[in-house]
């Protein structure tokens, strides 16, 4: 029986990454229950890129949104690699691409309804992943 008592190095970094584990899933939920509410509001939840029309399916969001989360930890971790700002330049950066995101969310060949539930759930997932993320990082080892 091993009595080897963690770091407190080992502590933090644990402890981020359940946090920033946490806040992912929490934004995930949130996109989730925007899509839903829109769903059941009967907002036609259909988009027209240039493609054709595609239907804005549950499992769209649920990937976009993890997708985008796990792109802002990934540079959120290698900024903590290289800079002791890393929280301050990330939130720069992720608010930066969230007001970003909300221009193609807007200006995309959708009903009205649609165009407010796309908005809404790029400003949840952006909301949760920022606050959570920089919450996680608040505290260095």
């Amino acid at each position: 029986m091993s009595t080897e008592a963690s770091t407190p190095r080992a502590d933090v970094g644990a402890s981020r990454v359940r946090n920033r584990s946490i806040a992912l899933v929490v934004a995930v939920l949130a996109a989730v229950v925007v899509w839903l509410i829109a769903t059941v509001a009967g907002a036609p939840l259909t988009v027209d890129q240039g493609a054709g029309p595609q239907d804005v399916t549950v499992l769209a969001v649920i990937v976009t949104s993890a997708l985008a989360a796990l792109l802002g930890w990934g540079l959120l971790a290698v900024l903590e690699r290289v800079s002791a700002r890393a929280t301050t330049i990330w939130t720069g950066i992720a608010v930066a691409v969230l007001a970003l995101s909300l221009v193609p969310a807007s200006l995309v060949d959708a009903a009205a309804g649609t165009t407010v539930a796309l908005v809404l759930m790029h400003l949840a997932v952006g909301t949760v992943v920022i606050l959570g993320f920089r919450r996680a990082g608040a505290r260095r080892g």
